[in-house]
């Protein structure tokens, strides 16, 4: 065991050094194989111990983010990936590896997309290559939700474990995803470019931001995720699992399966004086309220003052599907890229105070939907969400006369039709 034990302090230590001398201008290729000749294989928890004490030892935490790409380029082909024991449907974990896959996909259509733009005239209109790639793009900004729950629901479990440099370095990492992604999406909003513009663009920040993208990922898979599965209690992984609701969930949902300790659920579940929610005009318990919610003969949205998808109703009968994986969502992309512009003057002319309804009516699939958007506010006028409020008035239109008798539409429950 000592021997081991040796032998592990001693890999951190050359790991440490070698990667001291990348940060001091060796090519990357030599530090390569130096890393095959020295170390020959590591796995991610000595790579994590190599890059928390290169901290301790009063390395800027800037010159760490510059330099964490080069680090995983210089240590792929020496980390030893052990497979990770398995976690049920719906585990943290399980949805964040599930997440990846899903972003992984998207990433596949935007390239698609960025390569069929070759094939158009440089002179015309991006066409239906540059749609796939703005819907591509949309459908990629759902990245924030899987990044916020890591920075604020799984970074701060790792830290109680003396883990600091995920938070420390990842983090950044993300905001260096973001900014990039902003980029690109700044680019794909301008309306009259030619495709040929697009093109270059594909190639500079289309590009880049996607490897990006990818290479958190792998930083995840093989680093991160593996870690956290060694590191956390089941009881923290329960903690995860409740607060992730607030955050939302990226592109698909969270299988059933997982359950967590049934006194975390309580605790974590558990509001002031009881079950009961206290309303101006009433009192309702918890599944009262559920139950009020998923009864409204209307489809409800709220999105909150960031823009947020927070909440929406469940009824049986909605007119547009919901999907948990919305919840965080920014709205601007819960549309698609020729919508986004009234979306967001909606959204401004509600927060500047300029309006407080919106109205729209539209056929579709042979029924007349009425959708309705309202500002809501304070007492004190604080602009605090959109509501979106929509209704299949298919039947209510058709209605003429009067009903004052009581006749029921459906027949009663276990009785034939």
């Amino acid at each position: 065991m000592s021997e081991l034990i040796d032998n592990r302090a001693h890999r951190i230590r050359t790991l440490k050094t070698i990667i001291k001398r990348l940060h001091g201008g060796e090519s990357p290729e030599a530090v390569k194989t130096q890393m095959k000749e020295l170390v020959g294989e590591t796995d991610y928890s000595e790579i994590v111990a190599m890059e928390q004490e290169l901290m301790a030892d009063g390395m800027p935490v800037e010159e760490m983010r510059g330099m964490c790409d080069l680090h995983s380029l210089v240590t792929r082909e020496v980390l030893v990936q052990i497979a990770p024991p398995g976690v049920e449907p719906g585990h943290p974990l399980d949805t964040f590896r599930r997440e990846n896959d899903a972003i992984r996909g998207v990433l596949e259509r935007m390239r698609a997309a960025m390569s069929a733009l070759e094939a158009v005239d440089d002179a015309a209109p991006g066409g239906k290559p540059l749609m796939e790639w703005r819907q591509a793009y949309n459908d990629l900004m759902d990245v924030e939700k899987h990044y916020q729950r890591k920075e604020n629901a799984l970074f701060s479990k790792l830290e109680a474990h003396g883990i600091t440099g995920p938070s420390k370095v990842m983090w950044a990492k993300h905001d260096d995803v973001r900014a990039l992604l902003k980029e690109m999406g700044a680019a794909l909003s301008v309306q009259d470019a030619t495709a040929g513009e697009f093109k270059l663009v594909a190639a500079t920040a289309g590009e880049t931001a996607a490897a990006a993208v990818e290479e958190m990922i792998h930083k995840e898979e093989n680093i991160l995720l593996p870690m956290s599965q060694n590191t956390l209690t089941e009881d923290e992984w329960a903690d995860i699992w409740l607060a992730s609701p607030r955050y939302g969930w990226c592109l698909v949902e969270p299988l059933d399966g997982y359950r967590p300790p049934e006194q975390v659920v309580k605790q974590g579940l558990k509001l002031s004086g009881g079950e009961d929610v206290e309303l101006p005009t009433g009192t309702l318990a918890l599944k009262q309220m559920i139950a009020l919610f998923n009864t409204l003969p209307v489809d409800i949205t709220f999105v909150d003052a960031s823009d947020r998808v927070a909440f929406f109703s469940e009824g049986p009968d909605r007119v547009f599907a919901r999907s948990r994986a919305i919840i965080g969502r920014k709205v601007q992309h819960c549309h698609p890229p020729k919508s986004v512009d009234t979306v967001e003057r909606i959204v401004g002319d509600f927060r500047a105070g300029r309006q407080d309804v919106a109205e729209f009516w539209i056929q579709l699939h042979g029924k007349f939907v009425h959708i309705r958007y309202f500002a809501l506010r304070s007492e004190e006028g604080e602009y605090l969400g959109t509501l979106e409020v929509t209704q299949d008035l298919t039947r209510l239109r058709a209605l003429e006369g009067e009903r004052r008798l009581l006749e029921y539409d459906t027949p009663a429950k276990g009785e034939n039709a």
